[in-house]
């Protein structure tokens, strides 16, 4: 089957670098309603069987123009919420990013006891978002489905599911807002990321720098490797 994994719109603590993950959250700004409105259109090319977004409230107002064109329900999953930032909630600091981002792609890296200060563990957010991912393999089998999700969690399950994506990949290459993973298999046979915001990935993928998630940061460090020349998302 072919997932669709797309972040939501802008939002209010994206244009301020906040690590803003908690239930229910803010919602869109303007341009986040405009890039909402124009997934419809982005998507045409694509015959999705559901649509699923997470409890917060930015994916399911970036979802509602989609569900309406289609004339689909969006099925609310709390499994596919953002990773949660814990003791670093609400901070808007380059050590609270590079903490969060340090931890979550050493998930992906297979370190998954390891926990977010204060926080949940990788062995938590990536079964939580398995669970989604296995649901909706039954629900759009052999089709499409696309889950409205957040930049972190996205990146991180890709990287820590995808056989062609590495966590140097996914930590180098951030998300917009809006911007859309492609990946196909099964959760039995594993997957395979088809494209990464509209470019096709390769086969061997690269390592590098880190930036992005929910802050929309670039950082360096020696966790996280050189910084990379991109402007905050």
């Amino acid at each position: 089957m072919r997932l669709l994994l797309i972040r939501h719109g802008q939002t209010p603590s994206n244009v301020g670098h906040f690590l803003d993950t908690a239930r229910p959250g803010p919602g869109l700004t303007d341009l986040g309603l405009r890039q909402a409105a124009a997934l419809p259109g982005a998507l045409a090319g694509e015959d999705i069987a559901a649509l699923y977004a997470s409890t917060l409230t930015r994916t399911q107002l970036t979802a509602a123009p989609l569900a309406a064109e289609r004339g689909i329900e969006v099925r609310i999953r709390d499994g596919i919420r953002e990773l949660s930032a814990g003791d670093l909630e609400m901070r808007a600091d380059e050590d609270a990013a590079r903490q969060y981002l340090t931890t979550a792609f050493a998930w992906s890296a297979g370190d998954i006891a390891r926990r977010m200060p204060g926080g949940e563990s990788g062995t938590e957010a990536l079964a939580r978002f398995d669970s989604v991912v296995a649901e909706a393999a039954g629900a759009g089998a052999p089709g499409t489905v696309a889950l409205v999700s957040h930049g972190a969690a996205i990146r991180v399950w890709t990287a820590a599911r995808a056989r062609n994506v590495t966590v140097g990949f996914a930590a180098e290459h951030s998300l917009d807002n809006t911007g859309v993973v492609v990946v196909e298999g099964s959760p039995d046979s594993g997957w395979t990321a088809l494209s990464w915001a509209g470019k096709v990935v390769p086969e061997v993928t690269a390592s590098g720098a880190a930036d992005g998630g929910p802050a929309g940061r670039t950082l360096s460090g020696p966790e996280l490797g050189p910084t990379a020349d991109q402007p905050f998302d």
